[in-house]
């Protein structure tokens, strides 16, 4: 591995040293995020660091991204709600206001959530949750790693389906 997969996200997935992948997808890459104080936090990443914006790429290329995104989005929803029976609903999120590639957050919403946050935008969380190592993710979300692979294979493998699921 060359330097911090971190600073070059998806240079690092192309190459197949970003340890947050769950799975390649037509258009991109579909991670499991760094922090999980909101256990199944995914991203999805465009396959071009040099995509900044989702009206960077061609129209099919687009339409295949959000097809993506979504695909991420149901993943995650039908894992985490097999896993805590808390789970309320999946919040999907095109940014960019801090990296400069085109990216999806895929935010999983749970009933114990706290009373002033469980509605609220999650970027409204305290600074610590996204640095406590707490919800740093780690060998104990493998199980949330591999369910939410799961349920990006079965989703894949409709019939008809032209997705990737290497």
């Amino acid at each position: 591995m060359t330097g911090d997969w971190r600073t070059d996200r998806i240079g690092a997935a192309l190459r197949g040293e970003n340890p947050t992948v769950l799975r390649r997808l037509e258009s991109g890459f579909a991670v499991i995020g760094d922090v999980q104080f909101l256990p199944g936090y995914s991203v999805f990443l465009v396959d071009d660091p040099g995509v900044q914006r989702l009206s960077d790429l061609p129209r099919g290329k687009r339409l295949s991204f959000l097809s993506d995104m979504d695909r991420l989005g149901e993943a995650v929803e039908r894992a985490c709600l097999r896993l805590d029976p808390g789970f309320r609903r999946v919040n999907l999120e095109i940014l960019g206001n801090t990296d400069p590639f085109l990216h999806a957050h895929v935010w999983p919403r749970y009933e114990w959530e706290p009373a002033e946050l469980v509605g609220r935008p999650v970027w409204l969380y305290p600074p610590d949750r996204w640095s406590d190592e707490r919800f740093r993710l780690g060998p104990r979300h493998d199980a949330l790693r591999e369910a939410i692979r799961s349920e990006l294979d079965q989703l894949g493998a409709t019939p008809g389906s032209r997705r990737s699921t290497s």
